[in-house]
């Protein structure tokens, strides 16, 4: 989906060159047909399983109405998530409501959505059932259990260790369910875990489904019925260019263990997911224009995104794969650094890059930045934000319109007694 002509970077039929003629730069670039072969992918991976879209990787209604489209479910992590998720076409039955700080707002609104729940903690488990039994309503929940399995990722996105501020400590899940039985308006039938992200091995994975289901057989024993256990997400992809483990892999990984371990128990739960990543990361690219180029302790190539449009390198040293996108034919020349406009020294997007020889009005592509890149930008150093376009065969829209200075003061107020 991604390749050159003429030496110009192309995403499916169409040549970078021609979107930034309309949009300017930066801008985000997504490739629908990538988009749907990863969908299709776990389709085809885990044909029984309850796949709920992670929205935290990228909430775009365009994309999402896509995955949505798939028969995708989605797992929310706020109040505004949820909305985003409804209005892109998710159907309330196949939304999880998920956080560990839920607000008794957002409880409100997800129950009368019709959601389900999971559970983080016993102070929102009752206040689930208050609310509940003031709108005369029972909720589906689960509880999400921490298990205490290490990762093997970045410390920053591991969710599943002991001291993380996710979910009930594994060995307090039985009591936590012998609560939620005896209180109205909540009715547990399924149990949840997720246990980071940017995973690269699959035993992490296999490891937390054994504690799980161990705990599930317990539960089971207090009258519990599951209808679901739900492992969350987690699967990481190829930044590097050194391989990652397909849906397929991890199919192979977990389906057999869990189809072993199912059979220890009294019910018959669906095994549930939980993509963000390996669903949107590898379909987009930041496109972004040159400045400046500087000669100093090293190559400066100074763009026109920053820290502020993908704050994955700042915040977790993250590596993306770059290329000059309209010198995709000229073999590397020169080292560089590319770093973006921001006022901090953090505002670095790649390091010590090979690449063609780099000059002012080069356009940069940063490959794989389909998640947790626009959905984590901001309007720092008063920088609005850039457009995002969807490329489909030889046609491509935007998406998401590029902000304006207005929208920097959009909502602000200059009190009267200012003026």
């Amino acid at each position: 989906m991604f390749s050159q002509k003429d030496g110009v970077l192309t995403v499916e039929d169409v040549p970078v060159t021609e979107i930034v003629e309309e949009t300017g730069t930066p801008v985000y670039i997504t490739s629908r047909a990538r988009l749907e072969e990863n969908t299709r992918a776990y389709r085809e991976a885990f044909p029984d399983a309850g796949l709920l879209y992670a929205v935290k990787a990228n909430n775009n209604l365009a994309l999402m109405k896509i995955i949505s489209s798939q028969g995708f479910g989605a797992d929310v992590f706020s109040d505004g998530e949820l909305y985003l998720a409804l209005l892109a076409g998710f159907k309330k039955e196949r939304i999880l409501f998920n956080g560990n700080s839920k607000s008794r707002e957002e409880i409100e609104i997800g129950i009368v959505s019709g959601v389900k729940f999971s559970v983080d903690s016993l102070d929102e488990l009752k206040t689930i059932s208050e609310v509940a039994k003031e709108y005369g309503k029972e909720v589906e929940i689960a509880f999400r259990i921490n298990p205490d399995v290490d990762p093997k990722t970045h410390p920053k996105i591991a969710t599943g260790l002991k001291e993380s501020k996710f979910g009930l400590p594994h060995n307090m899940a039985v009591e936590a369910y012998r609560v939620a039985l005896e209180l109205d308006g909540v009715v547990p039938v399924g149990i949840h875990c997720h246990i980071g992200s940017q995973i690269l091995e699959l035993s992490p994975f296999v490891h937390a489904l054994n504690r799980v289901i161990d705990i599930a057989a317990e539960i089971e024993k207090e009258g519990v019925e599951l209808n679901f256990v739900d492992m969350g997400g987690g699967l990481g992809i190829d930044y590097e260019g050194k391989g990652s483990p397909s849906p397929a892999d991890f199919a192979k990984a977990i389906l057999p263990e869990f189809e072993r371990r199912k059979s220890e128990l009294g019910s018959d739960p669906q095994l549930w997911l939980e993509p963000g990543r390996s669903i949107v990361g590898n379909t987009t690219i930041l496109l972004t224009r040159v400045n400046a180029v500087k000669k100093g302790y090293r190559n400066f190539v100074a763009v026109d995104a920053g820290f502020n449009l993908l704050i994955r390198p700042a915040m977790y040293g993250a590596y993306h794969r770059v290329a000059v996108a309209n010198k995709m034919d000229r073999g590397a020349e020169e080292t560089y650094t590319i770093v973006g406009p921001i006022c901090e020294s953090g505002d670095v997007l790649a390091r010590d890059r090979k690449l063609p020889k780099v000059e002012p009005g080069d356009l940069v592509a940063i490959f794989d930045a389909g998640a947790y890149g626009f959905v984590m930008s901001s309007q720092y150093n008063g920088r609005p934000r850039c457009a995002e376009v969807l490329v489909s065969g030889d046609r491509w829209d935007v998406i998401r319109e590029r902000e304006s200075y207005g929208d920097l003061i959009v909502k602000q107020k200059i009190p009267e007694w200012l003026l």
